[in-house]
């Protein structure tokens, strides 16, 4: 029955198997695996189309994508990012030898403060590395600004922004760069798999160089670059999940608002806020879990676990908690206030297109029951 069956904080939501079947048999005739195959173009130019951006280069993953997008704008010095991220976001600074800046997040959206953005500026400050948190949008006009005013590149993390749009725009489409990931836990995923959205030709060109070990033909390579390149599965699969990302979003939504009506009775309990409706893609569903409940949040965490829940503390411990970053001055937990306190009452529910209603509910009984003081 459902009742009995574990629920996660996602499901990877995977197009019916039978629709997946000939793009195989394509690939078996082919016998192409990699190397810019015909999945990989057509997957490519219908990406671009949906997100409505020309130029994107396509990854194996969003790590090596962040990790080359800091390679294509040969970024050095120090980077002001965020700690308040999957990790991921600051070990492609360590790896591109980089120093990370931490500075806190804004206590309601918990992306980047751009008063603070703009407080830790060094000369040897060369670029903002912000990340879109649940897919919400940063405040990009301030971030802008604040790179004009200094001369400061600006990456957008945007691993959680699939789909998410902001003034009718694509919230991909801005900054020098930005990099989605493709990975199963997200909005939209291929097996495994990212991209960078790119501002012209040239810098695609570079980053599809920097992606294929700096190849230009097979004896020339102009780069050190890695191996990055998507294969032709999960091309493939981006290609037929591009029918159904839009049923999915539509569910995501539908599951959200169920749970904002049902958070709404519970004192003790802070949604994070949704963006314009016609922006958000519910990505995650982050609750505040505050003083006024019963319960902390690692109680509640607790409590979900015994029922076979398993909601995530995303994000906990900080970036910067960690041992390669807590070392550095600006990882320090009193300059960080409204990211710890984040890192302390957060807790992401269970989300995804196939979650049924009963399991829903089963959910916001165990909120309503703790609520209440139930054991």
């Amino acid at each position: 029955m459902s009742s009995s069956r574990p629920l996660y904080v996602t499901q990877p939501a995977l197009p019916p198997l039978r629709e997946f079947m000939p793009y195989l048999e394509q690939i078996w005739d082919a016998r192409m695996l990699t190397n810019a195959g015909p999945f990989h173009a057509r997957f490519e130019a219908a990406l671009g189309e949906y997100l409505g951006v020309e130029h994107l280069a396509l990854f194996a993953n969003g790590t090596l994508a962040l990790i080359t997008a800091l390679q294509a704008l040969r970024i050095t010095g120090e980077v002001i990012t965020t700690p308040y991220s999957f990790v991921a976001t600051a070990h492609s600074l360590l790896w591109n030898g980089i120093k990370p800046v931490f500075v806190d997040v804004d206590p309601v959206t918990l992306n980047l403060d751009p008063a603070r953005i703009e407080a830790a500026i060094t000369p040897q400050t060369t670029a903002i590395l912000a990340v879109h948190v649940y897919g919400h949008p940063c405040d990009l006009d301030a971030i802008e600004r604040i790179a004009d005013t200094y001369n400061l590149r600006v990456i957008y993390d945007a691993a959680h922004a699939f789909g998410a749009r902001v003034g009718g725009r694509s919230l991909v489409d801005h900054g020098d760069l930005s990099v989605l990931s493709f990975h199963a836990t997200k909005v939209f995923n291929t097996f495994e798999g990212g991209a960078i959205i790119c501002p012209d030709a040239r810098t695609k060109q570079r980053i599809d160089r920097l992606k294929n070990f700096g190849f230009v033909d097979e004896v020339t390579v102009v780069a050190p670059g890695i191996n990055g390149k998507m294969n032709e599965f999960c091309a493939a699969l981006g290609l037929l999940q591009l029918e159904h990302v839009d049923a999915a979003l539509a569910r995501r939504a539908e599951l959200a608002r169920i749970y904002r009506a049902a958070i709404a009775e519970i004192p003790g309990l802070r949604c994070h806020p949704d963006p314009v409706p016609e922006g958000a893609n519910h990505a995650y569903f982050p609750i505040m879990v505050e003083s006024a409940y019963p319960i902390d949040r690692d109680a509640l965490y607790q409590r979900f676990k015994a029922r076979d829940i398993h909601a995530r503390r995303y994000f906990y411990p900080l970036i910067s908690a960690f041992p390669m970053y807590r070392g550095l001055p600006s990882a320090q937990p009193d300059l960080l206030p409204n990211a710890v306190r984040a890192a302390e009452q957060v807790l992401c529910l269970p989300l995804y297109p196939d979650l049924e209603a009963e399991d829903q509910a089963r959910v916001i009984a165990v909120l309503r029951e703790a609520g209440d003081g139930d054991a």
